[in-house]
């Protein structure tokens, strides 16, 4: 099923270090970055919160850790937005201009490889994600839709910097089995860092990302965070929570 996947246009907004830190501080945790027992904190257990995030979103990008708490207010949309079809994609959605150049060379390289990728969805609004949401719900019960869709707020679809990739001419990867498993699936699991996307929802790490297992979904963080965040092995909300400087 398509999950919380849809495409859309939309927002945006920005995590600082100081608020993510203020924030755990304020809930009785440790603040961000910080280092317990000779080691990294891990990041809080996944709750279903609403704590609404501050800062520079166009800049700030990068830094910011959206998960079932942690969220976006409603912003305008970034002003660089673009369609993937300059990246050489067959579809419309959007993605902001700084995505544009990686996302070209992973095209391209995919191409070479023999392999036909496809753009299923990409940078969408709050009020969008607020249909998808509810649609989710009234399709399997909130239970379940908290666990395969983000609320309004809690996308990184928000961002204008994440990516739903799918096979070209083949169903929805979220309607396939196992959508890593195709060959598609497999070389961006494999490759993608190399253009500054991550997975940001990998099997087996559900309790540490907070959502379901999404092979598609990759959202770009630059090359060289993206292969410190593949070196250390860890999921990117994982490796955000910890290098967030200490207060």
């Amino acid at each position: 099923m398509s999950r919380r996947r849809f495409p859309c246009l939309g927002l945006v907004l920005a995590l600082t270090a100081s608020s993510l830190a203020a924030s755990a501080v304020a809930q009785g945790g440790e603040p961000a970055g910080a280092s317990t027992g000779g080691g990294f904190a891990p990041p809080p257990a996944c709750r279903y919160a609403r704590t609404v995030l501050g800062g520079d979103p166009l800049h700030a990008h990068a830094d910011l850790l959206l998960d079932t708490e942690f969220g976006l207010p409603p912003t305008p949309d970034p002003p660089d937005l673009v369609s993937v079809r300059a990246a050489g994609f067959d579809s419309d959605h959007l993605v902001r201009e700084i995505v544009l150049s990686d996302l070209s060379a992973l095209k391209r390289d995919a191409r070479a490889a023999g392999l036909a990728l496809d753009v299923r969805s990409a940078y969408r609004s709050f009020t969008y994600q607020e249909q998808v949401f509810a649609y989710w719900v009234s399709r399997l019960g909130e239970a379940q839709a908290l666990r395969v869709s983000a609320r309004p707020g809690h996308s990184e679809h928000q961002l204008g910097t994440a990516v739903d990739f799918g096979s070209r001419g083949g169903p929805a990867p979220w309607d396939e089995e196992d959508w890593g498993r195709s060959q598609e699936g497999a070389w961006l699991a494999e490759n993608a860092y190399r253009y500054g996307f991550l997975l940001s929802y990998p099997a087996g790490e559900e309790e540490r990302t907070c959502y379901d297992y999404e092979p598609w979904h990759f959202r770009w963080v630059g090359r060289d965070r993206a292969s410190a965040v593949q070196a250390e092995g860890v999921p990117l909300r994982v490796w955000l929570w910890r290098h967030m400087p200490p207060r």
